[in-house]
């Protein structure tokens, strides 16, 4: 039976220049490492009207339930300025026991680190269920064409996954110090305040819109969302720009442009913070008139996959490699888990994730070793007794 070095395998998946949306041949090396296993790997090519197309892969060893399944990614952010790295940010080198390049940690690492767990639990027999990857090319960039179509496609012909790690990086400090169990929402604010254009010298004659988008971001600035929840921080509401664009130094403009972010805990829906922006609008333009619309893009909601059988067995198996209890948590972005919530329990364990998307992106091999370790351990904790 063949066995996979983790180190290595994250060397070979980092030599891949796989910026989103390119694979760059990430995919082929993976599938290469799982085929000898006696993984049935399919690729899957989706392509959304306006985007580019994406490669994904499914790889499953086994047939039957349970189905545990690592969802992870192999596409990557750009390295920006090659000259600012120290080591070639697709080389994989290895220098004084750390790890250089792009996707060191976000998270080639984790890819490999399972993918050597797989090996080790396959190669002592009987896996009473199966281990599946699915691993995309999209995560980075617009995820339409990535994890979300793969689990449309995969729900479509009868594939069930029941439980599911992402190996995003989770770590603080340590690998399996944490275990993410569910992330905030995120949604982009537009907003737009109309007034009427006019003379600066005859500001009685217009309804200067400054004022009242100022007033707004006042507001909406100054007031919490909330105090939080038991397993979340309070939501967040953070303005990014104020334009009005006027060249014009004797003209109030006819309009004022804002953005803000909003991150949001299970308190809110996209729906219930759209209408609060709303009813604020409102409160505004009525003391101080003129128009306020706002647009709003969602780019995932908040979910939490309660503490339970499933972060117990993993909380367990992180325990019996590290003599350490993991801390839960939901801090952090958006990641992929937010569709694979809608199908399984599902929780994000990986690499420290200081170095992720910086120069020099690096981990210490120490590190995907030990998270190769712990994903065995979990498997073989998970089919010793699969949580309900």
């Amino acid at each position: 039976m063949s066995q996979i070095d983790s180190v290595a395998l994250a060397q070979a998946l980092i030599r891949c220049p796989s910026v989103t949306p390119a694979d760059g041949g990430a995919l082929g090396v993976l599938e290469a490492a799982l085929k000898p296993l006696g993984f049935v790997c399919t690729r899957m090519r989706f392509q959304a009207e306006g985007t580019a197309a994406v490669d994904n892969l499914y790889a499953r060893f086994g047939t039957a339930r349970p189905n545990i399944c690592f969802a992870g990614h192999t596409d990557v952010v750009p390295p920006g300025d090659a000259a600012a790295w120290q080591h070639d940010p697709f080389a994989g080198e290895v220098k004084d026991g750390t790890l250089f390049g792009r996707g060191a940690v976000d998270m080639k690492g984790a890819v490999a680190a399972f993918a050597a767990a797989a090996a080790a639990r396959i190669g002592k027999g009987g896996v009473p269920g199966s281990i599946s990857l699915l691993i995309t090319g999209d995560e980075e960039g617009v995820a339409v064409n990535g994890t979300r179509a793969v689990l449309e496609a995969l729900a479509a012909r009868g594939e069930r996954i029941d439980h599911c790690i992402v190996g995003e990086p989770t770590a603080t400090a340590t690998s399996g110090d944490t275990i993410k169990i569910g992330r905030r929402g995120s949604m982009n604010v537009e907003i737009e305040a109309r007034g009427i254009q006019g003379h600066t010298a005859y500001p009685q004659r217009a309804l200067n819109p400054i004022p009242v988008l100022a007033e707004y971001v006042t507001r909406l600035a100054r007031e919490p969302l909330d105090a939080g929840t038991e397993h979340f921080e309070p939501s967040t509401l953070v303005f990014t720009t104020f334009d009005v664009g006027n060249p014009a130094a004797n003209v109030s403009p006819a309009k004022a442009c804002a953005r803000c972010n909003i991150r949001f805990n299970d308190t809110h829906s996209p729906a219930s913070l759209k209408e609060h922006l709303e009813v604020v609008a409102r409160h505004i333009t009525a003391e101080l008139g003129g128009e306020i619309a706002v647009n709003v893009v969602t780019s995932g909601e908040a979910f939490l996959t309660r503490p339970g059988a499933f972060t117990d067995l993993l909380a367990r198996a992180i325990e019996r490699v590290t003599n350490a209890a993991p801390a839960f948590s939901t801090t952090g972005g958006t990641s992929d888990a937010r569709f694979i919530k809608n199908y399984c329990p599902v929780a994000e364990l990986g690499l420290p994730g200081t170095t992720m998307h910086k120069v020099d992106e690096c981990v210490p091999v120490a590190e995907i070793e030990k998270l190769a370790r712990i994903y065995a351990s979990v498997l073989d904790t998970y089919f010793g007794a699969p949580p309900a």
